[in-house]
């Protein structure tokens, strides 16, 4: 979104329907299965968006019991409970909410949820941004970040990160933030959740920060970033201004390989964790392979196992 208007949008959903509650919440976190139950207390719901594209501020109010399976597109979203109760990944690597206490969704996969009576705040980052600050601020590499399950947060970088959503607060919630004002406070708080929350990305080879090699590090940054995408070495080479040639050249001079085996190579990667993430009764091999533009299941075996040292199968059922 960088150079474009950021629209700040603020919209609210409520009601005492409980059917209405649970297609929303439904639709709104590509989930599955979804089971909402009366409580106790007097069912009501109410979820509340402010923010512009990158940053997102919510608030869930839930009173009664909501379970099912959930894989949020796109985004990186962290939470804590005001109050009730709620468990993220169920029966996998299982996370209880404290109270007060922020913890990240996981992220990669489908996982199940079950909460009660709560009252919740969240912060969703569109993955795009945030992964940008993280190349910028980490010196990582364009692509997924892999938040460590359970892991919370040192009591100094706590405070760092709820001081910033305090700030986002003020200046979106009820405040009429200028573009530059939006787009200080997205980056602040992304760097906040970064500091705060164990993770792991891609590290940047160090022959790439070299200034005479700026153009071979944009076009890896690329590959990085669009390895999803049906991208051509050529496209790339255009894009940063070399000829098909000497992005060849460039890419065997200081790395070692082709492009096209370096694409290869990232997106072998993006199998593996995906193949880490997921269970054998989420997925198949086959699936992530073909998710990931591999045809061929021999030839792709081969090549995974070369990287990594195990056939794939192995990977997903360890």
């Amino acid at each position: 979104m960088d150079g474009e208007p950021r629209a700040l949008i603020r919209t609210e959903s409520s009601g005492t329907e409980l059917d209405d509650a649970r297609a929303m919440y439904q639709d709104g976190y590509n989930g599955t299965g979804f089971r909402a139950e009366l409580s106790d207390e007097e069912f009501s719901y109410r979820y509340t968006v402010a923010g512009g594209p990158d940053m997102t501020l919510r608030s869930s109010t839930f009173l009664g019991s909501i379970t099912g399976t959930i894989q949020p597109e796109n985004a990186y979203i962290v939470s804590w409970l005001l109050g009730g109760r709620g468990t993220m990944d169920v029966g996998h690597d299982e996370v209880t909410l404290m109270h007060g206490v922020p913890a990240m969704f996981p992220t990669g996969k489908p996982y199940a949820f079950d909460f009660a009576d709560y009252r919740q705040n969240l912060v969703h980052f569109d993955a795009g941004f945030l992964e940008r600050v993280a190349a910028e601020h980490e010196g990582l590499l364009p692509g997924p970040i892999h938040f460590a399950s359970g892991v919370l947060p040192s009591p100094d970088a706590l405070r760092r990160w709820n001081a910033s959503v305090d700030e986002a607060a003020r200046l979106i919630i009820r405040g009429e933030p200028t573009p530059l004002q939006l787009a200080e406070i997205d980056r602040r708080t992304a760097v906040a959740l970064l500091d705060a929350f164990a993770h792991e990305g891609s590290g940047m080879p160090t022959v790439l920060l070299a200034p005479r090699n700026v153009r071979l590090r944009r076009a890896v940054e690329r590959m990085h970033a669009s390895a999803h995408l049906p991208i051509a070495p050529f496209e790339v080479a255009e894009e940063v201004g070399l000829t098909p040639r000497g992005l060849q050249q460039a890419f065997a001079r200081q790395l070692g390989v082709t492009p096209t085996e370096y694409l290869r190579a990232i997106r072998l990667d993006r199998v593996q964790a995906e193949l880490q993430q997921l269970g054998p009764d989420e997925t198949t091999v086959a699936q992530v392979a073909a998710r990931w533009g591999f045809t061929h299941a021999g030839r792709f075996s081969r090549s995974y196992a070369a990287r990594f040292g195990e056939y794939p199968r192995n990977t997903l059922l360890r």
